[in-house]
């Protein structure tokens, strides 16, 4: 298999991971949010990456020591730190104007940021190449087909509730500071290839170089999660939740959702490095289109649709044609570039 095709099954494989990652907190209903996602943060962002690294990258702690390397790796640390706080913006935007609004702009910004960005900074020449336009014009499907996805979100919200938390303007305020910050994701890794680089030469396999750079990453984003957790669990009074009666089963469903996330984001690293020079240019805005598909499938499948009506189903099948045009448009620059 072409290594092109291959990043892309792997791409298919990330998104559908990744937009299922919080299926199981459905059935977590004896904790309070921050409880899940303490064990979600616990797990995701310290334990399954240090194993992972350590385990996969020779001398991981040597290479850090090189000169130059250990800039790099606090470069990284810090988009991971900045990811970190849009999660909880993601949080408060979900809370205030709903999960489909809110999952709309922030992936549609995260995937022109996480995109445009390594693209004009590190690749200028190749913006006005048949490639390059063919990159943006991918990205600005995956905008639109976000934005349709939002518009039948809203619409299904509006059935549901009838109004927000909070104000619409505050929410998407939110919503930019949090989409803005989950691009930091793909640009950390970005950031980092020297470290890959440096793996790679110290005896790592072309699929576990890329953990050298996902530890710092991951590491840094989980200090202000776990820092969030901790403030809502005092503030809530929810810190017992965690060991009441009937809860045996909870822990084991918050791996689940870290394994599926973490899985999710190492294996789009590695697809990203089967598909040249700007595998993560084209491969974010293909990843965020798939996550958008896999979410909008369960939400479907597990009932958030059921009282919608017919329009809202229909405008939100037209946005997932939309997302599934740009992955074909997206995967087409990869040949051209």
């Amino acid at each position: 298999m072409p290594q092109t095709a291959f990043g892309l099954f792997l791409l298919v494989l990330a998104g559908a991971m990744n937009g299922s990652f919080t299926l199981p907190m459905k059935f977590t209903r004896k904790w309070a949010w921050e409880n899940t996602w303490l064990v979600w943060t616990l797990f995701a962002l310290f334990v399954f990456p240090i194993v992972l690294s350590f385990g996969t990258v020779p001398g991981l702690m040597d290479l850090y020591r090189r000169p130059g390397a250990a800039a790099i790796a606090a470069g990284v640390a810090a988009f991971g730190f900045s990811w970190g706080l849009s999660q909880i913006f993601l949080g408060l935007a979900v809370d205030g104007v709903g999960m489909a609004l809110s999952f709309a702009v922030i992936l549609g910004l995260s995937a022109a940021v996480g995109s445009i960005v390594p693209l004009v900074k590190d690749h200028p020449e190749q913006i006005a190449t048949r490639g390059g336009l063919a990159v943006i014009a991918g990205i600005v499907i995956v905008l639109i087909g976000v934005g349709i996805c939002g518009a039948a979100g809203k619409m299904r919200e509006n059935v549901a509730a009838g109004s927000h938390k909070i104000s619409l303007a505050k929410g998407l305020f939110f919503c930019t500071i949090s989409g803005v910050g989950s691009a930091f994701v793909n640009l950390g890794l970005t950031y980092g290839h020297p470290l890959v680089t440096d793996a790679a030469a110290a005896g790592a396999s072309a699929n576990s170089a890329n953990n050298a750079a996902w530890l710092p990453l991951m590491l840094a984003g989980g200090i202000p999660n776990l820092a969030y957790c901790f403030y809502l669990m005092n503030k809530n009074r929810t810190l017992g939740r965690l060991s009441v009666p009937g809860t045996s089963a909870h822990w084991p469903l918050a791996v689940t959702m870290a394994l599926l996330w973490f899985g999710s984001t190492v294996i789009y690293g590695v697809a990203a490095s089967k598909m040249g020079d700007l595998g993560t240019i084209i491969g974010w805005p293909i990843f965020m289109s798939l996550i958008v598909i896999a979410a909008t499938f369960w939400g479907i499948v597990t009932g958030e649709w059921k009282q919608a009506g017919p329009r809202p189903l229909r405008i939100l099948a037209l946005g997932v044609v939309v997302l599934v045009i740009s992955i074909f448009v997206l995967s087409a620059a990869s040949r051209m570039v």
